[in-house]
């Protein structure tokens, strides 16, 4: 394959990227749906999950503590591969490159890839369900509703997100498989 033909496949690749982000980003223009998805983003910053640390040995006693350890342990390295990947692309989020594009709340910081949200709320998920698999109804659509929000509030595109998630996924299985 040509690198013309690369770079044209790149190009659309990112022009998809960027209307699917356009086309999320419409819902922000109504308030209750930008201050929804503005509450889940905020939440989805670690205090869900941390709160979720401390609660669950509360909830089920002390044989739930390695759960709330290995969370802790797939939060720190995720911060730490996170941190990395984000200072070395330096990937400007979406509402810095198109005008057309509503900030739905404000950023963590300048770059977009990948979704540190996402990577955590999947990464989290995994390991609380893999242990106590009857919380999958609370922490599988938040851990959605926090991919969402990255898109629909003008922080993200839909690849930041993707990458987040496989990202997540991975740190979590690695996590789990120590």
């Amino acid at each position: 394959m040509s690198i013309a033909r690369i770079n044209t496949m790149a190009e659309l690749f990112s022009s998809i990227d960027m209307a699917v982000c356009r086309t999320c980003n419409l819902a922000c223009r109504q308030q209750s749906v930008k201050q929804f998805f503005a509450v889940i983003s905020w939440l989805g910053d670690g205090k869900f999950w941390y709160a979720l640390m401390l609660v669950l040995p509360m909830v089920y006693g002390t044989s739930v503590l390695e759960v709330s350890g290995r969370m802790a342990l797939v939060g720190l390295v995720g911060l730490l591969v996170y941190k990395l990947i984000k200072s070395s692309t330096e990937r400007l989020r979406p509402f810095m490159v198109d005008d057309r594009i509503q900030l739905g709340t404000a950023p963590l910081d300048k770059y977009s890839f990948p979704s540190g949200h996402t990577l955590h709320a999947t990464a989290f998920s995994i390991v609380v369900v893999y242990y106590l698999p009857e919380l999958s109804w609370l922490v599988a659509p938040f851990a959605f509703l926090v991919a969402m929000s990255r898109v629909v509030l003008g922080l993200h595109y839909p690849t930041d997100v993707l990458a987040g998630a496989i990202i997540g996924a991975g740190l979590a299985v690695t996590v789990l498989a120590l």
